[in-house]
């Protein structure tokens, strides 16, 4: 006799969901980094999760397109600038930049290159990734300034919603940057950003990050990485695999 197993209004991909634990859209993570800091190169060597997880595999920049980025007339004038550590040796100090230089300034694993923003500047810029990304990790010198962030489409059009980060409200990335624009070094702090946040599932292969005159002046840099099951969810395949197994077995029986 054959015996068929059900589970009335309920898929697998149900209880997947059901047995995934929920998560918050963003999350801290511990920066393991090398280097010199606060003056010299400092690369990215990994990051641990809450959960003691650590990644090691980044999607970084690849090309940039800037919609709009206030012009430099010297001094504090400006919207976004590339900039890097006092003594760095990886990276770009320069004030007028085009779609190259961000490219250079992000494209990369060194936290010493990033892009400094005026206080009073405004910019737009579409970024995209070498690999699909479904999580973002930012790290922000200063920690008082806000970025607008939007994911877009392959074609370049903003998709989910826009959401307006605070580097007030983020961890310390537990190292300080001294680079070319500024007179000493200052704190840095991180924060990671799952899609999920700015109304997207899946992946994505870019994002806008936008500052306004008000915004403080964002100093920052991002990689991008493929979502981590946690180990609940990890377990949940498992229970999962077991079941259908189970099931197949007494079909055919």
């Amino acid at each position: 006799m054959k015996l068929y197993l059900t589970v009335p209004a309920l898929s697998v991909a149900g209880l997947l969901a059901a047995i995934a634990p929920t998560q918050a859209a963003d999350f801290s993570f511990t920066t393991n980094y090398s280097g010199n800091p606060p003056a010299g190169d400092i690369f990215l060597d990994s990051i641990t999760l809450g959960n003691g997880r650590t990644i090691g595999d980044f999607a970084l920049v690849n090309r940039a397109n800037i919609l709009f980025n206030d012009l430099y007339t010297g001094g504090q004038t400006g919207g976004a600038s590339s900039d890097l550590g006092d003594v760095a040796t990886i990276g770009l100090a320069k004030q007028a930049i085009d779609n190259a230089d961000v490219v250079t300034s992000l494209g990369n694993r060194y936290l010493s290159s990033i892009l400094d923003s005026e206080e009073f500047g405004k910019f737009s810029i579409d970024l995209g990734f070498d690999a699909p990304v479904s999580d973002l990790l930012f790290w922000e010198r200063g920690g008082n300034s806000r970025l607008d962030l939007q994911a877009i489409d392959s074609a370049g059009n903003p998709i989910g919603q826009l959401v307006t980060l605070s580097s007030d409200t983020w961890q310390s990335a537990n190292f300080t940057l001294d680079t070319t624009e500024i007179d000493s070094a200052q704190a840095v702090r991180s924060i990671g950003v799952r899609l999920s946040d700015l109304g997207v599932s899946g992946s994505v292969s870019g994002i806008r990050v936008t500052s306004d005159a008000d915004y403080n002046g964002a100093d920052f840099k991002v990689v991008g990485t493929a979502s981590v099951p946690e180990p609940g969810a990890i377990a949940g395949l498992v229970i999962v695999g077991g079941w259908l197994w189970r099931s197949r077995r007494r079909r055919s029986a």
